[in-house]
């Protein structure tokens, strides 16, 4: 009987030991993808997220000094200056389209510095409003256009009426008085827009004057009306104080922006004109740069989910690695996908303006659609996982 009770507790014992290794393994696995989670999103933030805005925040501000400057002595070299800081700015911001979610979205940005087509109506009764011509030229101007003009007469596409024209810089005997008090406010306001990205991401990381200019102008730039930034906040994913539930959670935002603007620019950007929708609805016409905004866009999917802007790419601490090490051929679909709708995108004959019903873009819609579901996959693979 002793003897029967002894191998009864050994095997008691063992099993409670297997229980306990199991649990130690599952807990040892669970920390090292919460580790490798951990590295993904600082590398988003700091080596895809900081750079980008913080060369839009740069060029946005330069354009904005460039076209006051203008305004007191317009010329055709200021003008074509402006138009090639213009679409610098311009570059930055749709390499940012795939991180529309945190500040862009809780703040309206998107819509208020990138709605089209510019209201055309709206802004001949702008023109033709002294009183308000007389706010928009005062110190204050930048807020005056941010707090009084509707989206459709805000941003780049506001700025890009002024300065070109049929896909050129616009010669300066054609720009009004009151259209260069109107851009320069408007560009004002703009500045400040793409400071409150910088700043809302990276927080006292950003310039301190662009800190100082949103606190004047109290702008908020932080989670939910507490001290974090938006970067803080996906790095901190998982603990208290995050509005991320889980480190797979913040990596699922990530892919899920990725996955929405792939299929905004088939389904939307080029879709709506290509399939006579809505001829008016095309992005960047008067510098018919719009197929270079579609390409921006899938560049910043591409540096979301492989790990960094170029030049500051870390792929060991990408999407794309931890995607590889769920699903490797998912992770190669997924690369190709990105690949294939920058060739299609490519391909489209420019300026998109004057051959949107070309063939050609029915290849490029088809293209980022298949790179919005196969992200999609992804997102739905990890969420398995979890």
């Amino acid at each position: 009987m002793k003897r029967k009770l002894i191998r009864m507790s050994l095997a008691a014992m063992m099993t409670v030991a297997a229980l306990g290794f199991t649990s130690c393994k599952e807990e040892e696995n669970q920390n090292t993808e919460d580790a490798k989670a951990a590295a993904i999103a600082e590398q988003f933030v700091d080596h895809t997220v900081a750079p980008t805005y913080g060369a839009l925040a740069a060029k946005a501000e330069q354009l904005a000094d460039q076209l006051a400057a203008l305004k007191a002595r317009p010329t055709n070299a200021g003008v074509q200056q402006a138009c090639e800081t213009f679409l610098a700015a311009r570059e930055e911001w749709e390499k940012s389209e795939a991180f529309l979610f945190g500040a862009a979205g809780d703040f309206g940005i998107d819509p208020h510095i990138d709605s089209w087509p510019l209201d055309e109506n709206a802004f001949a009764t702008l023109m033709n409003s002294p009183a308000m011509i007389e706010s928009l030229d005062a110190e204050d101007g930048d807020a005056v256009a941010g707090e009084r003009l509707g989206n459709a007469l805000l941003g780049f596409h506001g700025i890009e009426y002024i300065l070109f024209e049929d896909g050129h810089a616009k010669d300066v005997s054609k720009i009004t008085a009151n259209q260069w008090i109107y851009v320069a406010a408007v560009a004002g306001d703009l500045r400040n827009r793409c400071y409150q990205l910088e700043v809302g991401w990276i927080g006292n990381k950003a310039p301190k004057s662009h800190i100082d200019k949103l606190d004047d102008l109290e702008m908020a730039y932080t989670v939910a009306g507490s001290n974090n930034s938006y970067g803080d906040n996906l790095k901190n994913a998982g603990k208290a104080g995050s509005t991320y539930t889980s480190r797979t959670a913040a990596l699922i935002a990530i892919l899920q922006g990725c996955s929405d603007i792939a299929d905004e620019v088939g389904s939307s950007k080029i879709s709506a004109a290509w399939q006579g929708e809505d001829i008016t609805y095309i992005e960047s016409p008067y510098s018919q740069k719009s197929i270079v905004d579609f390409r921006n866009n899938i560049i910043s999917i591409r540096n979301a989910y492989m790990g960094g802007v170029d030049g500051q790419r870390d792929e060991s601490r990408s999407l794309q690695s931890y995607v590889h090490g769920l699903n490797a051929s998912l992770d190669a679909r997924i690369q190709k996908a990105i690949e294939n709708a920058l060739d299609k995108i490519n391909a489209m004959p420019a300026p998109f303006v004057l051959h949107y019903s070309d063939a050609a873009n029915g290849e490029a819609v088809e293209a980022c659609d298949a790179l919005s579901r196969v992200i999609s996959e992804a997102i739905g693979m990890i969420q398995k996982n979890q």
